[in-house]
C-alpha cells in the first residue's frame, strides 16, 4: 500500500528563517512545505527537480552548485527527501516506497504549480533509485532523467528480487535503533570530523566543499536526525530489484559517474548499457562531478536537458564510458 500524500497542502513563501538551533536554509529561493515535505524552488522555465543523496547527513545541500546553475533556464525544485533537512523527520519506517511516494506527491506539486508539464528530474546516488520507480510508475509526469553516481550498479550480482523488495539486513536496524545506545551511536558516527571522513571518500580526496561540510554537520545535530539514516544503514533503503526498475525505464536516461573514492563500481552497468534510452558519461572526479568539474559537467547536462524527449538520442549512439 502506497504511504499518503494528501492533497491538501500549506505552503510557506520567501525565505525561510534559521530555526532556534541555527539551521539555516541550504540554498537561495523560495521554500515552500506541505505534508511533512520541504522544496525549495527558483528560476523560470521547464521544471526540473533535484533529489539529493542518502546518507547519514544528506539535505538539499548537496545539489547547491546544480541550482543555482539550472535556475537560469528552468524553474528548479530541490526537495528535502523524508528524514532529511527540513523534511519531517520522524520516527517512523523509513523505506524505498516511501521515498518514491514522496517523489510522487512533489511531481504532483510541481506539476500543478507548472501547468502540468512533464518534469525532467536529477538525483544523486541512492536516490536515482527512488526517482526510477517513480518514472516507472508514473511514466506520464516524467520527461526525463538524469543519474549521478546511481546506486544497485555495483558488483556482478543481479538485483530481481520481488517487486518491492529491499537489501535490509535482518536484525540490524533493531539493534542499531535500540534506545539505550541509539542517539549516542548516531552522534558519534556523525562527529564532524566522521562527516569530513565520509565526504573525503565521496570526493576520493582531502578537498571537500568546505560549505557542504558545514551544511551535512549542522543537518545531523537536528531532532530527529537519525531515524532515517539508521533505516539506510541497514540496507533498507536499497532495492532488491532495482535491475528490473532500471530495465523499465522509458525516458532518455543520462548516467554520469566518477573514477576517485568509493562510488566508482560500475560492474553492473551492462544491464542498462544496451538500452537505447542510456547515455553514460564519466568524469575524472569522485562521485559528485558537478562540485569538481563544473566546466565539464554543467554544458553535458545542458545538452541532456535540451533535447527534444522524442528524439533524445536519435542518431547518437549511447557512449559508454571508458575505464
Amino acid at each position: 500500500m502506497n504511504t499518503q500524500f494528501p492533497a491538501t497542502t500549506e505552503r510557506s513563501a520567501g525565505s525561510t528563517s534559521s530555526s532556534a538551533n541555527d539551521f539555516p536554509p541550504a540554498l537561495a529561493g523560495e521554500r515552500f512545505t506541505f505534508d511533512g515535505l520541504s522544496c525549495y524552488v527558483a528560476g523560470q522555465g521547464p521544471p526540473l527537480l533535484l533529489l539529493h543523496s542518502v546518507n547519514a547527513a544528506g539535505s538539499a545541500a548537496e545539489v547547491r552548485p546544480l541550482f543555482n546553475h539550472c535556475r537560469s533556464s528552468r524553474t528548479v525544485f530541490a526537495m528535502d527527501l523524508p528524514g532529511y533537512g527540513f523534511s519531517e523527520r520522524s520516527d517512523r519506517h523509513y523505506s524505498p516506497r516511501l521515498m518514491t511516494d514522496a517523489v510522487h506527491a512533489m511531481s504532483a506539486e510541481i506539476r500543478r504549480r507548472c501547468d502540468m508539464a512533464p518534469i525532467a528530474g536529477l538525483a544523486v546516488s541512492l536516490s536515482g533509485e527512488f526517482l526510477a520507480r517513480a518514472a516507472v510508475e508514473r511514466p506520464a509526469d516524467w520527461e526525463r532523467l538524469a543519474l549521478v553516481s546511481p546506486t544497485g550498479l555495483d558488483g556482478h550480482k543481479a538485483r530481481w528480487g520481488a517487486p518491492g523488495s529491499t537489501r535490509r539486513i535482518p536484525g540490524l536496524h533493531a539493534l542499531l535503533s535500540f534506545p539505550l545506545w541509539s542517539e549516542a551511536l548516531f552522534r558519534l558516527l556523525t562527529r564532524p570530523a566522521v562527516v569530513r571522513y565520509f565526504l573525503q571518500r565521496t570526493w576520493g580526496s582531502k578537498a571537500i566543499d568546505e560549505t557542504l561540510w558545514a551544511c551535512e554537520t549542522r543537518s545531523a545535530r537536528q531532532p530527529g536526525a537519525r531515524y532515517a539514516p539508521l533505516h539506510f544503514m541497514s540496507g533498507g533503503l536499497f532495492s532488491a530489484d532495482i535491475h528490473r526498475v532500471y530495465e523499465r525505464l522509458t525516458q532518455p536516461v543520462w548516467m554520469s559517474h566518477g573514477v576517485r573514492g568509493d562510488f566508482t563500481d560500475y560492474r553492473s552497468q551492462g544491464v542498462v548499457e544496451a538500452r537505447s534510452n542510456w547515455r553514460f558519461d564519466l568524469f575524472r572526479t569522485g562521485a559528485l562531478p558537478y562540485f569538481e568539474l563544473p566546466e565539464q559537467f554543467f554544458p553535458k547536462l545542458d545538452a541532456f536537458l535540451r533535447r527534444p524527449q522524442r528524439s533524445a538520442f536519435v542518431g547518437e549512439a549511447s557512449r559508454h564510458p571508458r575505464r
